[in-house]
């Protein structure tokens, strides 16, 4: 019998960032995150301000935005993909409650990377990947502060997923330091991470090399 070749092995979880759900000095956070993204590598800058006005959200936007591209990390405006074509982000997050995949495709075009909440349902994580998701997002997985969570996955759903899927998936909800490998063992293409890395004791630059150092030691 003919032996099968080796399933190439799964490259290393990647670090998400999100913003905090709110900035109160803009100019003070722009210099953390230039602090946060010197540190290691970051996939993704997740500018996620929910009580923001349209006018705080291009604000933040354009000053972020840059500092972030710069460092090759892409930008993705949570949830409205009308701001985040109009402020050269990089692509638009999306929940069950926003504006369906396929339409934000549309509005934001064929280049842009669309991701999309799928809280702890495969079948939802299906449907977005068949609308043509570029990632989908599973969570909340542990405790979290940072947004109120009522669906708790377990971490078996991302095996299944990995096994299973080719689009990427994301975890999400109360991933710290601590509990990040075991995130990425289970199957996660990426940890999204807020107050873990802007709330850390060290300050965030020692939050992303430590991300950074649990992540590739999962592997």
């Amino acid at each position: 019998m003919a032996r099968q070749p080796a399933l190439p092995p799964r490259p290393p979880c990647q670090l998400y960032l999100i913003t905090p759900p709110a900035i109160a000095d803009l100019e003070a956070f722009a210099g953390l995150l230039e602090q946060a993204l010197s540190a290691g590598p970051v996939a993704a800058l997740q500018i996620r301000l929910k009580d923001a006005s349209d006018d705080q959200i291009k604000t933040a936007a354009a000053r972020l935005a840059p500092i972030a591209q710069a460092h090759g990390v892409a930008v993705i405006l949570n949830d409205r993909p009308d701001l985040a074509k109009v402020t050269g982000c990089d692509g638009v997050h999306v929940g069950q409650d926003d504006t369906p995949v396929a339409e934000a495709r549309r509005i934001m075009g064929p280049d842009a990377m669309i991701g999309a909440t799928c809280h702890d349902s495969r079948h939802l994580g299906m449907e977005a990947a068949e609308a043509g998701a570029d990632y989908v997002a599973f969570g909340a997985f542990f405790p979290t502060d940072t947004k109120q969570t009522t669906h708790r996955p377990e971490l078996a759903e991302l095996t299944i997923w990995q096994e299973t899927m080719e689009t990427p998936c994301v975890a999400i909800g109360g991933i710290t330091v601590e509990n990040a490998a075991q995130v990425a063992a289970a199957g996660a293409d990426f940890v999204a991470v807020s107050a873990g890395v802007w709330k850390h004791a060290d300050g965030p630059a020692a939050a992303v090399r430590a991300f950074n150092a649990v992540l590739e030691s999962a592997f």
